[in-house]
């Protein structure tokens, strides 16, 4: 690359696919409080800049970027109930955002793609903790089938391109996300921003906190700019295609009750909380071994969940009038 007298060249041009989410919101803040480097240039896209279920689009955003590296984290997402109602659509939008942007990829000589999962793609009979060599050994939970199963195909086409092309695609399993930016829709988003949400609405009503379900389930939460900080990390250093978990360890696993009473703390809610056990509780636990994490990282430092707790409910408040939505 042709550079002005004194400036390092561009070595890398990391495109972040889903660059306006959850994760992609705390990848751009952790790049930009300096842990990004001078040789890089960041690009984050959303469905607003090329429709990934379209090859032609998708096709054409590569082209116009030409990037080095890819952060892909674009799919169509959505809670327990939007999974149980349209699995057939989220098989086919994410099979098709998947194999265009990994073909593109491949198609345009990027060097590395780096793609996220998630841990409910694993089996739903299994034995804890879970690993990353499990992955294939069964049917995932039968609510969302479709999800789960377009997310397992990333790595199979992750190990498709290793041994047929000898491209670097690899992917990261979280575990349970949260932070600024996330769904906070208390129908449709996940756990922990719903109940941010709900304490926020008891609080202005002066009503009681009602928890869905017991809230015994046990879950690993990861602190969105923590994952951000390990993302960098796998884009940089780790040069397995199989894939790796990205999570707090097993011991750092909160009920919901735990994080319930987080929430109540942090916004300092003096109203009753309520279980409502008449609601399902889900799977109670999904515990994930951070052992290979750990194994590269062994002194990786996470936020402590009462801290992330808090600035999220901050960001929550100070952004509620667009947070909400």
């Amino acid at each position: 690359l042709a550079t002005m007298e004194g400036t390092e060249p561009v070595a890398k041009r990391i495109l972040v696919t889903g660059g306006t989410g959850l994760v992609g919101k705390a990848i751009e803040k952790v790049v930009a409080d300096g842990e990004g480097r001078p040789d890089e240039e960041w690009i984050f896209v959303s469905s607003r800049d090329a429709d990934l279920t379209s090859a032609t689009e998708t096709k054409a955003l590569f082209e116009q970027h030409k990037p080095t590296h890819v952060i892909h984290l674009a799919a169509m997402v959505g809670g327990l109930f939007k999974n149980i109602r349209y699995n057939l659509d989220f098989w086919r939008r994410n099979i098709h955002i998947n194999d265009n942007v990994l073909h593109s990829a491949y198609e345009t000589g990027v060097q590395k793609v780096v793609s996220c999962l998630s841990t409910c793609i694993f089996p739903d009979k299994t034995t804890y903790p879970i690993d990353e060599t499990m992955i294939h050994n069964g049917p995932p939970h039968s609510s969302n089938f479709g999800y789960s199963y377009a997310k397992r195909m990333i790595d199979i086409q992750n190990r498709g391109y290793f041994e047929q092309h000898g491209c670097r695609f690899t992917a990261v399993i979280p575990t349970n996300v949260f932070g600024p930016h996330d769904n906070f829709n208390i129908e449709d988003g996940h756990v922990l921003p719903g109940l941010i949400h709900k304490v926020y609405l008891a609080k202005q009503n002066g009503s009681a906190l009602t928890v869905w379900g017991t809230g015994k389930p046990r879950r690993q939460f990861i602190y969105s700019l923590d994952l951000a900080r390990l993302f960098l990390w796998v884009l940089r250093e780790y040069n397995e295609v199989e894939p790796i978990i990205l999570s707090v360890g097993e011991e750092d696993e909160v009920s919901i009750r735990e994080a319930a009473e987080a929430i109540v703390e942090a916004m300092d809610f003096r109203g009753e909380l309520l279980f409502d056990t008449t609601k399902a509780d889900g799977q109670f636990k999904k515990t994930a071994s951070n052992a290979k994490l750990r194994h590269y990282l062994p002194g990786f430092q996470f936020t402590p969940f009462r801290q992330a707790v808090k600035e999220t409910c901050a960001w929550f408040s100070t952004n509620y009038a667009n947070a909400r939505k």
